[in-house]
Parts: C-alpha cells; structure tokens; sequence
C-alpha cells in the first residue's frame, strides 16, 4: 500500500473517530448537563498537555531528521571516499590504477543495484558489498610504491579507503529503525490523551467546533506518520537515495 495512502486513511480514521466519539457523547449526555461551564482546573490541564505533548512531538521529529541527515551524510562521505580513491590511483601503474577502479566501480554498482534493496527490504547491508570493499582495501593496501611519488600518494589512498570503510559501517547501523518501541508507546499514549482531553472540554455537536477538532486530530496523525517515515532513513518515502554515488560514478546504475 504506498504510503501516501497510508497516511490518508489515518488522517482521515482520526476525524472520524473524533466525529463519532463526540456524536456518542452528545446523544449519551444527560438532559441538565450544563455544556457552558467547564472547570478552570480542566482548561489548565488540557493547555499543559497540549504544551508537553507538542515538546515531546517536536524532540522526537528533531531526532528521526537528524538521524537521517546523518544516513545521507554518510552515504555521501562514502562515495567522496571511493571517488578520491579512484582519481588518486592514477599515479600508480596503469595495470594497478585499472584494477583498483575496476574493483571501486564494481563496488559502487553492487551498492546502487543490489545492496540498497536489501537495506530498504531486510534492514541490512549484503556480504556481497563487504567482500568488494575488501577487496578495494587489498588492491590499494597490497601494492608497494616504486618511487617516492607513489609512495606519497599511498597513505592518502589508505586514509580514504579507511573513511569509506567507516562510512559503510554507519550506513550499516542506519538501515532499521531508530526510534525505541518505550519512545513510540509515549507518543501513542500521548496522541490518545491529548485528543481525549478535547472532550473533556464538553465539545459540543457544532459544526465548528466538529471540524476543529476533526484537523487537530488528523494534524497528530501527520506528525506521527512524519516520524514513522522519517524513522528508517533508507526504507521509507522519505529516505536517503543514491544520488551521491550516482553523481560521481555516472555509470554505476547500468
């Protein structure tokens, strides 16, 4: 179901719960109940729940995006890394520098055709994609400089054979979902109460107030969907692409 969809039925299923919650109410309330009069102690409450709850919504929106800038952020330090790898290994012998862009390019293809299916379906990076790096690693670690020009451009070519390494290692650790079950049964709790709160106001069956209360609802169905899609940075609609290695490695998707 994509999730778009996904998002409009909840909204829509938070109206009308509200809707048929408030009609419930009204048709169940006695004669002499006085809907004009709602205690202060009441009006109180509702206002710092509605305050902490939007606090809590806030930190945990702020934490899902900030995870996932740094998932794309890793993503493009690792294609930067393996680029650099490929462009500095021209100062090697033609055989030498052939293979190690070779092996990168393998590498990279592997990552935009095979690997980001797996993360995006099972949450995890492949071995297949573990053993080409390594292979990469080998190509530039095994090869012994002949003059001093090489040998001042092999450090560098370790250094940055390490940072993509350590890219792919978060990248790794990015792929499931980042926010605790403790964290989601705290906002869940908290949509519910939030939301009971409006009838503890005495809503009443007027049009307007209907249809505020119907947006509030269907307003917290939003940010939650918005955390839930922004939870798993390389799942979800809203997740991190391939676009950085694809800019710097043109060929890689064929």
């Amino acid at each position: 179901m994509p999730e778009w969809l996904v998002l409009t039925l909840a909204m829509l299923a938070a109206c009308v719960v509200v809707v048929i919650v408030t009609l419930l109410r009204h048709r169940a309330a006695s004669d002499d109940e006085d809907i004009t009069e709602t205690p202060d102690v009441i009006e109180y409450m509702t206002m710092w729940i509605g305050v902490v709850y939007a606090i809590v919504l806030g930190l945990a929106i702020a934490g899902v995006w900030e995870a996932r800038s740094a998932a794309e952020a890793d993503v493009q330090t690792e294609a930067v890394a393996l680029h650099e790898v490929s462009e500095r290994a021209r100062v090697y012998p033609p055989d030498v520098r052939d293979r190690i862009r070779a092996d990168v390019n393998a590498y990279v293809g592997h990552v935009v055709t095979t690997e980001w299916k797996t993360m995006a379906d099972h949450g995890e990076v492949t071995e297949r994609g573990t053993e080409l790096l390594d292979r990469v690693r080998a190509d530039v670690t095994d090869y012994e400089p002949r003059s001093d020009f090489e040998a001042q451009a092999y450090q560098p070519l370790v250094d940055q054979v390490a940072i993509a390494d350590q890219a792919r290692n978060a990248r790794a650790q990015s792929t499931g979902a980042t926010m605790p079950g403790v964290v989601w049964f705290g906002l869940i709790a908290g949509a519910v109460i939030t939301i009971g709160m409006v009838f503890a106001l005495q809503i009443r069956r007027t049009t307007r107030e209907l249809v505020l209360a119907g947006l509030f609802s269907a307003l917290i169905a939003f940010l939650l969907f918005l955390i839930w899609d922004f939870d798993a940075p390389f799942s979800r609609g809203v997740a991190a692409s391939t676009d950085p290695f694809l800019s710097l490695f043109p060929g890689a998707g064929d």
